[in-house]
């Protein structure tokens, strides 16, 4: 499950930014052991390879990380893009009613009178509730909020919602 994201890299030794997909962000810090997926250009790797990490230390609001392998800024920027996960077995589990983001993702959203809306393309943060953003006959985005989401059903494979004004 991604939890993150390499960004560019911090100085001459190896370090990168890392960007963090969990709230808060410091969550990060809690997860282990960290894997890494490169997912674009000619050196994608097609699946989560374990990493060595040596250390992470706070920057401004977010973080930079050094890797074992990692020792200068050539080899940092083969890094930058990849995705840093963490096997699912080793999140928390959740109270009842949260969800985690990769849960939705796919999920059909059918309003109150049950038309399909769509699938949940992916979740954006918005301050203090996350949005839906749902991909059919045209891209709606929708606040992850009792007011909007009655009900999400796993076991179904859907998101019920009250939402008007779809004509």
């Amino acid at each position: 499950m991604a939890i993150g994201q390499v960004g560019a890299p911090y100085g001459v030794r190896g370090w990168l930014h890392i960007v963090s997909f969990t709230a808060p962000p410091s969550n990060l810090l809690n997860y282990q052991p960290w894997q890494l997926r490169l997912a674009r250009g000619a050196d994608a790797w097609d699946r989560w390879r374990p990493c060595a990490l040596e250390a992470v230390k706070a920057h401004g609001e977010a973080y930079v990380a050094s890797f074992a392998d990692i020792q200068d800024r050539g080899a940092a920027v083969r890094l930058v893009g990849a995705q840093i996960g963490v096997p699912a077995s080793s999140l928390p589990p959740l109270q009842e009613d949260e969800f985690y983001w990769r849960d939705l993702i796919g999920l059909r959203v059918l309003n109150q009178n049950g038309e399909d809306l769509g699938v949940v393309e992916r979740l954006l943060p918005a301050g203090g509730h996350d949005v839906l953003v749902v991909r059919g006959a045209a891209e709606l985005l929708i606040p992850f909020v009792d007011v909007y989401v009655t009900d999400v059903r796993l076991d179904e494979g859907c998101i019920r919602i009250e939402w008007e004004g779809m004509d």
